[in-house]
């Protein structure tokens, strides 16, 4: 069969390109003067106390770095399962996931109040720490990653080295999101975060988000850049998304029962499960009900390959995830910790007493200032490495090679 040399030609962009370039931008410069503003008066300006430390930059820098490891849901599926019709989307799969994780750790970075600091973490290591695995799991991804989009691009090489490259792309996400889930899962003073389970509910979170940021970031360059995209392949990676939800909840589920079978942590479920305010409300409504519910529903109602559907489902699968970070970083901090097992604490430092937290803006404009970058980075890797096909009708043929 021919093969349509047309394929990755250039694609003229719209005055909507200009638009949304200018908006990410606008998001930059907040995020960007959001930290400016916090690092000249200190993270007393934040919601942030010494109760709950990690805030909502963590809950936007966690959620970029889960959704990093799913984004390459759809590379895996080409060249690991091999599924030809993923092939064409393999690339824009490796540059969106490195662009995620990116934007996740300068999230990070510059929460950190020194950013300078991030220089011993590079040169200091300690490897009894969870956090020192995952500068190594984070760095080696982008790395493998790096390689995985060059086998694939770089027409001398055979290949036969994009399989291989495949699979050690797959196996170094499951243990990059493995010891993101285990950060949570090892910390067994936090009742709201010691379990074994942290690791694959994370692993399935990675999987569920992934694919709908990649769906969202794919439709939006394809109506922006003018380019055909088949209604029926993108309801292929919506039924495949539907399958990642229903893990997500399975999990969730084993999660909670279990900690509702252990007594020691039964007051944590019972605070997130039932009065624990603006948390049970976001679990319940946001998470287990429009980030879950709704969108399987939709989705085996079989509305996956209609006009907007795809849109719909992944923006909430979206909400849910973030509205389930949201309540795993913030709410298991909430929660007080049990200092003296069998005994009641209380003192002017808050021991006993649920924290209280409310999300400042600059804050908020720092996370979204790592979305606008990853996003930003994603189209300027678009761009410049003309990396989708012009044509993602699904009429168009899709060739093994």
């Amino acid at each position: 069969m021919a093969v349509d040399r047309t394929l990755y030609r250039e694609v003229p962009a719209t005055s909507a390109l200009w638009g949304t370039g200018l908006v990410l931008a606008a998001f930059l410069v907040a995020g960007l003067a959001a930290f400016l503003y916090v690092e000249h008066h200190g993270h007393v300006v934040t919601g942030m106390t010494n109760q709950v430390v990690w805030g909502m930059p963590h809950v936007f820098a966690i959620f970029l770095i889960v959704a990093a490891s799913g984004a390459l849901n759809v590379a895996s599926m080409a060249s690991v399962f091999d599924k030809a019709a993923y092939k064409p989307l393999s690339r824009l799969s490796g540059v969106l996931a490195i662009s995620l994780l990116a934007g996740g750790l300068l999230v990070l970075v510059l929460d950190l109040g020194r950013p300078d600091r991030l220089l011993v973490q590079l040169t200091h290591f300690n490897f009894s720490s969870i956090f020192t695995w995952n500068i190594l799991l984070y760095s080696g991804f982008i790395a493998v990653v790096a390689v995985y989009l060059w086998v694939q691009m770089d027409r001398t090489v055979h290949p036969k080295w994009t399989k291989p490259a495949g699979v050690l792309a797959f196996v170094w996400r499951l243990a990059l999101t493995t010891g993101t889930g285990s950060i949570f899962g090892w910390l067994v003073a936090r009742p709201g975060y010691d379990a074994a389970i942290m690791a694959p509910l994370f692993i399935a979170m990675s999987f569920a988000l992934g694919l709908a940021v990649y769906v969202l970031v794919l439709q939006t360059l394809c109506a922006l850049s003018g380019r055909a995209l088949g209604p029926e392949r993108v309801g292929g990676m919506i039924r495949l998304l539907g399958l990642f939800v229903a893990a997500v909840l399975y999990f969730t589920a084993v999660q909670h029962l279990s900690n509702l079978y252990a007594t020691e942590h039964k007051g944590f479920e019972r605070f997130i499960l039932v009065d624990g305010g603006v948390y049970t409300t976001l679990f319940w409504g946001v998470q287990v009900l429009l980030g879950g519910l709704v969108p399987l529903a939709m989705i085996y109602a079989g509305k996956a390959s209609r006009p907007v559907m795809p849109t719909l489902v992944s923006a909430l699968v979206i909400l849910g995830g973030l509205a389930q970070i949201y309540v795993i970083v913030i709410g298991g901090q909430a929660y007080p910790m049990e200092l003296f097992p069998g005994y009641s604490v209380s003192s002017d430092f808050f021991d006993g007493a649920i924290a209280a937290y409310t999300p400042s803006l600059p804050e908020i404009l720092l996370g979204l200032g790592g979305v606008a970058f990853a996003l930003v980075a994603t189209g300027v890797g678009a761009k410049v490495l003309r990396i989708l096909p012009s044509n993602l009708s699904d009429t168009n043929p899709v060739t093994k090679g």
